[in-house]
């Protein structure tokens, strides 16, 4: 019995020293419906615990990130199940079929977060939209020490369904409303600013919105994170 609880210490330790720890993700959702959050882990990656679940109206959820975890989050909206039983969902879709994405992607638009755990360095973030946009979201680092506080990120100046999206791009539902925006740059690639790239810009300053934009945000490797959906939306200036 002395043994095995050596063992069993020896074991905990070398996965504390070798880094395999975790980082929280807290994912709210603060939109006026469910949103489906989905989680793709890069190939190479542990895995987390989910990649995939449903969040109500404000609920929210904390995901544990392994050390050196890297991969992208983001949230599904008017999803159903058919009477066959496969899972679907309007914007964010991840194909799968069911509510955890298992280790598959999304081709149709969404807002998106990308995350680089390094248990041992510096952890890399970013909001991007060049895959498109479904709705506000916000990244905010969680420090403990205000000396290491971290830059939040969004896209949440105005909601580009509502407000700013151009009618070619708008991606609507069986009654016409409007559901996500389309980034040609998923489409063509596009490397250069345009007056498309432009309206990203201006709808999330602090965000990815074209394929020339590599740049990440950096953050101390013990960092937590809080991913919020519609975040409170700045207002819109009025000129008087």
């Amino acid at each position: 019995m002395a043994k095995r609880l050596t063992l069993i210490f020896l074991i905990a330790s070398h996965l504390f020293v070798s880094g395999v720890t975790s980082n929280n993700l807290t994912i709210e959702n603060k939109c006026d419906y469910t949103v489906w959050p989905g989680i793709l882990t890069s190939i190479g990656s542990l895995s987390t615990s989910t990649s995939g679940f449903a969040l109500k109206k404000g609920e929210s959820r904390a995901i544990h990130a392994p050390s050196l975890w890297s991969g992208q989050i983001w949230g599904r909206t008017l999803c159903s199940i058919n009477s066959t039983g496969k899972f679907s969902c309007a914007t964010g879709d991840c194909n799968s079929g069911e509510i955890e994405c298992s280790g598959r992607d999304s081709n149709s638009p969404r807002s998106l977060v990308e995350l680089s755990i390094d248990g041992h360095n510096i952890n890399s973030y970013r909001v991007s939209v060049v895959d498109g946009y479904n709705f506000p979201l916000q990244v905010v680092p969680q420090r403990t020490f205000k000396s290491e506080r971290c830059t939040d990120v969004s896209c949440d100046v105005v909601d580009l369904n509502q407000l700013a999206c151009p009618y070619e791009l708008m991606v609507v539902d069986e009654e016409e409303r409007p559901i996500a925006c389309t980034n040609p740059c998923r489409i063509s690639n596009c490397y250069t600013s345009s007056s498309y790239t432009q309206i990203f810009k201006n709808a999330c300053p602090t965000a990815r919105v074209d394929n020339g934009d590599n740049n990440y945000f950096a953050c101390p490797s013990s960092t937590d994170y809080f991913i919020t959906f519609c975040p409170s939306l700045t207002p819109i200036p009025t000129s008087k």
